[in-house]
């Protein structure tokens, strides 16, 4: 878990994640989330089942950590207001990416660029980090304004997607 001033960032383990993707209200219930009537749509269901789920159960330790979802809830009105995650174990360089969105009707609050900073905290935290990536389409102003905000440096373009990157713990070696 990961806590912000204004959120607290959750990683679903195997078991909440089923309940997550199936819009199960045991979930809210159990997490003492507010209830509203999230969508999830078929695609996202489909890669948590057939993607997500069988990383986690093949990862080692708590490397399921970085395939499943994180879900951010705001502390005022304990609504999820967003999900993030990372896309994968840590490389051979020690690099991680993260992805993120918010809900629709929470844009625009700088829920992210908080949670992107609370995320990099727990990088700190860990060994198998050195760096955190993140990947944005050219015309995704906001997602670029939360890496700008949370001090990533643009490393590279491959058609309309920048790459983006921070070095979280410059102390250790490759």
């Amino acid at each position: 878990m990961v806590e912000t001033s204004r959120f607290i960032i959750i990683p679903l383990d195997q078991r909440q994640l089923r309940l997550y993707l199936h819009g199960k209200r045991k979930l809210d219930q159990e997490l003492n989330i507010a209830h509203i009537n999230r969508k999830i749509s078929s695609e996202v269901r489909d890669r948590g089942e057939y993607l997500i789920l069988p990383e986690m159960k093949r990862a080692s330790g708590d490397n399921y950590l970085f395939f499943t979802f994180w879900i951010v809830i705001e502390k005022a009105s304990r609504y999820i207001v967003a999900e993030m995650g990372f896309k994968g174990i840590p490389n051979n360089n020690k690099e991680v990416e993260i992805g993120y969105g918010v809900f629709t009707n929470f844009h625009r609050k700088g829920i992210m660029t908080e949670c992107v900073r609370g995320m990099i905290d727990w990088a700190k935290k860990r060994l198998d980090i050195q760096y955190v990536l993140a990947e944005t389409d050219e015309n995704n102003l906001a997602s670029i304004k939360v890496l700008q905000k949370n001090n990533f440096q643009n490393f590279d373009k491959k058609g309309k997607m920048i790459w983006w990157k921070i070095e979280v713990n410059p102390t250790q070696s490759h």
